[in-house]
């Protein structure tokens, strides 16, 4: 193997990891029920219990992508075929643009798991960080239509391909989870510096933003499918 061909599959390696970052960042930027538990318990209780909720969630993700990629897997001649393969980006990426649509009028108060006091708080129940990524894998893995949007991300990216080794895969798993953490990561930190400032209105700014953007995503993967079509034939 020449210098040219291992700097090939160095790139090559790079847009796994890539791609795996951006659909765990993907997967758990919408604020669900998750996402409202991680920031509530942020406020109440602190960062690390927040970001450990977000962590239980993200266990639960790569759970969805594994099986998911299993699933893929198996009908890889299907997928492998150019024409299937158009058909399958286009409907991942009208799948994107639904996600996104869904995240964007998404409203947080449907998420109030508890009433807020008479000084605007939430009631803050004793809870080590073992209960908090217990609890937050707990309530992510019960939403197993997460592996539609796992399906929608791995066609449009072409994630899933059987010419992957052991260690490709594997880190192509780790990223997604990677990806999944930094997310909550950072939102545990923003939600940390702003406190009290940061209430339901900032989480309804964020699924505007956040749906904007996957919806977004979801256009250009649909004009660019349209387009790779148009040429190929």
């Amino acid at each position: 193997m020449n210098w040219l061909e291992q700097f090939a599959g160095q790139i090559s390696f790079v847009e796994l990891i890539l791609k795996g970052l951006a659909i765990g960042v993907i997967v758990s930027a919408p604020m669900g029920p998750v996402g409202v538990m991680c920031i509530r318990r942020t406020l109440n209780k602190g960062r690390w219990h927040g970001f450990m909720t977000g962590i239980g969630a993200s266990m639960s993700d790569l759970f969805y992508a594994m099986l998911t990629a299993l699933g893929m897997s198996f009908v890889y001649d299907f997928v492998n075929n150019v024409h299937n393969m158009f058909a399958l980006q286009l409907a991942g990426s009208i799948l994107l643009f639904i996600f996104g649509l869904h995240t964007f009028r998404t409203n947080p108060h449907s998420y109030r798991a508890n009433p807020m006091d008479k000084l605007g708080h939430y009631p803050v129940t004793k809870g080590k960080l073992a209960y908090n990524f217990a609890t937050g894998f707990a309530l992510a893995i019960g939403n197993p239509l997460i592996i539609l949007m796992f399906v929608a991300l791995f066609a449009r990216m072409s994630f899933v391909l059987p010419e992957l080794g052991c260690v490709e895969r594997v880190s192509g798993y780790t990223a997604i989870w990677a990806g999944a953490a930094i997310w909550w990561f950072a939102i545990t930190w923003m939600v940390n510096k702003l406190g009290s400032r940061f209430d339901v209105r900032g989480i309804w700014l964020l699924n505007r933003i956040i749906g904007s953007a996957v919806m977004l995503f979801g256009i250009i993967g649909v004009g660019y499918t349209l387009l790779a079509g148009s040429i190929a034939s």
